[in-house]
């Protein structure tokens, strides 16, 4: 756009996959309904089935914001809830928001001007992981620490620029429509993979650290396992399509699920020697605690045990892999 110009202001679709999200998603459709964004917004949201009173609250907003549209995903994946709102709404622009998520104001102008100036297929920003429980709070810590995450610029932020993935995102409907939508079959970590494929395809996947969501991690170390577990196993899947997609921050998590249970094991029944690799993870878990506690006992004393379910929950899922039902 150049210099000057003022931007044209399409309209947008914010598309939102619901399943279990009735804590959070007042919160998530308050911020939305009131952007500070001068286009006309539709919003739909894709209910799956849920054990909480998810779809009645979506319904409620509907009833009292013409804006808002309940769409069924009775296939209660999140990819498929994707495909089913995008499919649903009419706009050029498509924002994709997660029932847990927290727009804050002036995010849709800004990733629209940024879209525009740009030349992008998708922008998006930085997930702020941002807890309410002490659990929480240590969480969103090492969501947000080097050591906990790798060099994932999304989690944390860095520079303006091309990236390979963002959290969330607002796409032209037109890039989506080029690469299919998302991939239904994946579970997890669709986002990277339709981005990989934007990117392939020879768009751009533009990296805005201005755009910041808050995001509230989970509430339990179970919830917590289970979440990572699950990526590590839909991440091995997309490396598995994509091999060329491969970075290497994804494979230190394996790396320390092997290392740190063979050190175990062998040092143990073996030589003690083996006991460093274990010993040196516990070490450096530590010392990363204590600078991303940020002077907060309780959450530093927490963060060695976040991290170590967070690396070998994804680590043991990605060498695990998912079971693929026979033909």
């Amino acid at each position: 756009m150049p210099a000057g110009e003022q931007p044209q202001w399409p309209a947008v679709a914010v598309v939102i996959p619901l399943r279990d999200s009735a804590r959070d998603l007042g919160r998530c459709l308050e911020a939305v309904l009131s952007q500070d964004y001068p286009g006309t917004i539709e919003v739909v949201c894709a209910v799956g089935p849920s054990r909480d009173d998810t779809a009645a609250i979506a319904g409620a907003w509907a009833g009292r914001d013409d804006r808002v549209t309940v769409v069924a995903n009775p296939a209660g994946t999140t990819p498929a809830a994707l495909n089913v709102a995008i499919g649903a709404s009419t706009a050029p622009v498509v924002a994709r928001v997660d029932g847990h998520a927290v727009l804050p104001p002036g995010y849709l102008r800004r990733a629209v001007e940024t879209l525009q100036a740009t030349g992008a297929d998708n922008v998006g920003g930085v997930q702020d992981a941002q807890g309410e429980t002490p659990f929480e709070v240590a969480v969103a810590a090492a969501m947000t620490s080097r050591f906990g995450v790798g060099n994932a610029a999304f989690h944390y932020g860095g520079e303006p620029g091309p990236t390979d993935t963002v959290y969330l995102g607002v796409f032209r409907r037109s890039a989506l429509q080029r690469v299919g939508g998302f991939d239904e079959t994946l579970i997890r970590n669709q986002d990277y993979e339709l981005n990989w494929r934007i990117r392939d395809t020879g768009g751009v996947v533009w990296f805005d650290p201005q755009l910041r969501v808050r995001y509230r991690p989970r509430s339990d170390l179970r919830g917590l396992a289970s979440q990572y577990f699950q990526y590590g196993q839909w991440k091995r899947e997309v490396l598995r399509r994509h091999p060329r997609s491969v970075r290497l921050r994804q494979l230190a998590p394996p790396a320390a699920v092997v290392a740190n249970t063979a050190g175990f094991v062998l040092g143990v029944g073996h030589r003690r020697w083996w006991l460093a690799a274990p010993a040196l993870y516990a070490g450096a878990a530590t010392a990363a605690a204590a600078l991303a506690g940020r002077g907060d006992r309780p959450t530093a004393v927490r963060l060695p045990l976040v991290f170590a379910v967070m690396h070998h929950a994804w680590g043991a899922g990605f060498l695990l892999g998912r079971r693929r039902r026979s033909s």
